[in-house]
């Protein structure tokens, strides 16, 4: 694996990792230490969850109850989150005219509805819960919570370069989206790149992050074949501007080191027509990542180091 400026390019198979990863963020330290400057700009440091002097927009009210042609059709999801949160007016700046989609992965009300959240829906190549309440730290701060933190301030850093930014979800719904749900937005905002934001449940040493890729799924209602390109160049971007603003190392349980792992079995990837991946930022099983993914000072990095990866892939 090697790093080229602030791309991050996929790895050859079942290399050491090591060496190139230490060359790597020596190589990006100008970059890392740009994001520092933009990060103390911008605020957020401390465990309060808060954005410093940034301003987190409080949850826009549910949207209308009307379904869409699509939530009529049999298995689909529940059409009144169709529409997602709405972005303020986009700013002028160097991605004026475009628009990202950002996915807080489940919803804090998961857990209190845990009926539908289990229901089945259609994910292409089969059918699949229509989500997961996610999983938490052992003291119980939940990946809901990190999820939508993290939204919140990509979503100011974003706008200020121009963006228009919409969220699948703000809070404003009792559960979900359903995976299939949560693609449709992003297809139907004609978003220019999703992310859909996530921690992982796994054992304890596990630690890193890792960037999931569509893979090419052509069955049913799902035809990632268009997308598969465009979503690893912005997950390869995503990857390594992560890595340079944050100081975290790809994942050592998944993705051989690369930092890149490719899935087919994911709604939100396989139902989406637009550019799209996921990231998950740490192992939240893990007390090491655990201590990171619940500092507010570690989340603004975060949300500081995936939206240059997302400013970086739409600038070209």
């Amino acid at each position: 694996m090697s790093y080229v400026g602030p791309d991050f390019e996929p790895p050859q198979p079942r290399r050491p990792r090591r060496g190139p990863l230490t060359v790597a963020l020596a190589a990006l330290v100008p970059g890392a230490l740009l994001g520092w400057l933009v990060y103390e700009t911008v605020g957020g440091s401390g465990d309060d969850g808060g954005l410093g002097r940034a301003t987190v927009r409080s949850s826009s009210p549910a949207a209308s109850s009307a379904p869409t042609d699509d939530a009529k059709k049999p298995g689909a999801s529940p059409g009144p989150t169709d529409t997602p949160s709405a972005s303020a007016p986009a700013a002028s700046g160097p991605l004026k005219g475009k628009v990202v989609v950002i996915d807080p992965g489940h919803n804090p009300g998961n857990f209190q509805h845990a009926s539908e959240i289990n229901r089945k829906v259609d994910i292409g190549t089969n059918s699949k819960e229509c989500d997961t309440t996610g999983t938490s730290t052992n003291d119980g701060y939940t990946e809901a919570k990190f999820t939508l933190d993290v939204a919140h301030r990509m979503r100011t850093l974003l706008e200020k370069q121009g963006a228009t930014v919409k969220l699948t979800q703000d809070g404003d719904r009792p559960f979900g989206p359903c995976v299939d749900e949560r693609a449709r937005i992003g297809n139907q905002a004609k978003a220019d790149a999703v992310v859909s934001i996530h921690a992982d449940g796994s054992g304890a040493g596990n630690r890193g992050f890792h960037v999931i890729l569509p893979g090419a799924v052509h069955a049913g209602a799902a035809d990632t074949r268009a997308i598969v390109g465009p979503s690893r160049d912005l997950g390869e971007h995503v990857a390594g501007r992560f890595v340079a603003v944050t100081g975290s190392a790809p994942s050592n349980y998944i993705g051989d080191g690369s930092g890149l792992v490719t899935r087919k079995d994911l709604g939100g990837l396989n139902l989406s027509t637009v550019p799209k991946v996921f990231i998950e930022c740490g192992n939240m099983r893990d007390s090491k990542d655990a201590a990171l993914l619940t500092s507010g000072a570690w989340r603004q990095k975060a949300a500081q180091g995936i939206s240059e990866g997302i400013v970086s892939f739409l600038r070209g």
